[in-house]
């Protein structure tokens, strides 16, 4: 999702933490060695991947090391060569 994809007249989050912006998900996997992990979108039920540095992590303490399997995020998607990749991860709880 981009700042295209708000409603016209928006200039921002809906929400107050914004989360809004983001689809949302559950971190299914994460691969510490490889900091490199899966996340499963809640409207779909597809999984999408996410790889260090490509993702940014937006939460108290933003690192891979850091998320949990079972977490609920927020997250945003974008294209590479090999497809659909995770760049953004907002920790929800």
């Amino acid at each position: 999702m981009s700042d295209a994809a708000l409603p016209e007249g928006s200039d921002g989050p809906e929400g107050s933490d914004g989360i809004d912006r983001y689809y949302r998900g559950t971190i299914t996997r994460v691969y510490y060695g490889s900091e490199t992990g899966t996340i499963r979108s809640d409207e779909s039920g597809r999984e999408y991947r996410f790889k260090w540095p490509l993702v940014e992590i937006r939460a108290p303490v933003p690192r891979v090391g850091h998320l949990r399997e079972g977490m609920r995020v927020g997250f945003d998607v974008g294209w590479t060569a090999s497809g659909l990749i995770v760049t953004v991860i907002r920790v929800v709880d």
